[in-house]
C-alpha cells in the first residue's frame, strides 16, 4: 500500500464505491483507490479505472499501474485478463476484445443463479441480461429472440464455483473457531443459507467475505466475456446500485 493508505474498507466506503461505479465517475473512483487498498475491489473497479486512463484523469495511470501488479500477484481467475486490460490502456495500445457495456455482477447472476432458470442472454447492442427459464425458453421480459445474431447465450454453469469460494474463504478466515462453525456449515443441504447465518455473527468478516466472493465472480464472468471475444465497458446508469455486495445461495 501507498502512503496515507488504509486497508479497510467502511461500508461508507464502499457506498460510494458503488456509486462510482454505477455512473462511471471515474475521478471520485481514482480517489478512492489512492486512499484504501485497492486489491479488495481489483475486478469490481477494473473497467471504470481503464475509463479514467482513457479520460486522462489525474493519477489514474499510477493507480491503474499499482492495480494490475497487484492483479498479477493475486493471480485469481480473470485477473490476467482485466491485468492486460490495465495495461493496454497505461501503454495506449488499441484492445483487442469487442467493448460490450454489460454489467459483470448481472452476468454473473446468468452464470452462477439459480440452474431452474437455465442461463439466460446478453444483448450485444445494449449489453442487457435476460433470464430465461429451463421449462419453457422464454426470456425473462418476453419470447426467445428471432434475431440470434443479437444475443449471446449464456448457459448457467451452477453453483460449484461458489462452493468453492466458501471453502477457500474458509481457509483464510484467521479465526479458528469462526473458520471451524462456517466449515460445518458447507457439508449438507442449505450450504449457502446456513454459512450466510454463521457469517453474520461477525461482521467485518461478513464484508470481507462480500467483498472476496464479488472479485471471485466478477474474475469469473470477465473470464467468460474474453472466451467470447468481448470486454465489459462502463455504462452510466445501466445498473442499478444495490445496498449491499451480491452474497450466493439465492436457490439454498
Amino acid at each position: 500500500m501507498g502512503a496515507g493508505m488504509t486497508g479497510a474498507w467502511t461500508d461508507h466506503d464502499l457506498a460510494a464505491l458503488r456509486a462510482a461505479r454505477y455512473t462511471a465517475d471515474v475521478r471520485s473512483l481514482v480517489a478512492l483507490l489512492r486512499a484504501r487498498d485497492a486489491e479488495p475491489v481489483l475486478q469490481q473497479c477494473g473497467d471504470v479505472l481503464t475509463a479514467a486512463i482513457t479520460r486522462g484523469v489525474p493519477a489514474a495511470v499510477e493507480t491503474a499501474a499499482r492495480c494490475s501488479a497487484a492483479l498479477h500477484v493475486r493471480n485469481w481467475v480473470g485477473d490476467e485478463v482485466l491485468a492486460d486490460r490495465l495495461d493496454a490502456a497505461i501503454g495506449g495500445a488499441a484492445p483487442f476484445l469487442r467493448p460490450l457495456p454489460v454489467d459483470l455482477e448481472e452476468l454473473s447472476g446468468l452464470l452462477e443463479g439459480d440452474p431452474a432458470w437455465g442461463g439466460g442472454w446478453v444483448d450485444l447492442n445494449t449489453g442487457e441480461c435476460r433470464l430465461v427459464t429451463a421449462d419453457s425458453g422464454e426470456l425473462w421480459h418476453g419470447d426467445e429472440p428471432e434475431d440470434t445474431g443479437r444475443w449471446l447465450h449464456v448457459a448457467c454453469a451452477g453453483s460449484h464455483d461458489a462452493y468453492r469460494d466458501m471453502e477457500d474463504f474458509i481457509a483464510v478466515v484467521g479465526d479458528r473457531s469462526l473458520a471451524d462453525a462456517l466449515g460445518t456449515t458447507i457439508t449438507d443441504r442449505g450450504a449457502f443459507r446456513r454459512f450466510k447465518d454463521v457469517l453474520a455473527a461477525s461482521p467485518a468478516e461478513q464484508r470481507r467475505y462480500w467483498l472476496f466472493n464479488a472479485e471471485r465472480r466478477h474474475g469469473r464472468a470477465r473470464t467468460w466475456l474474453a472466451d467470447h471475444d468481448y470486454r465489459p465497458t462502463p455504462h452510466a446508469g445501466f445498473s442499478r446500485a444495490r445496498s449491499t455486495p451480491y452474497t450466493p445461495g439465492r436457490s439454498s
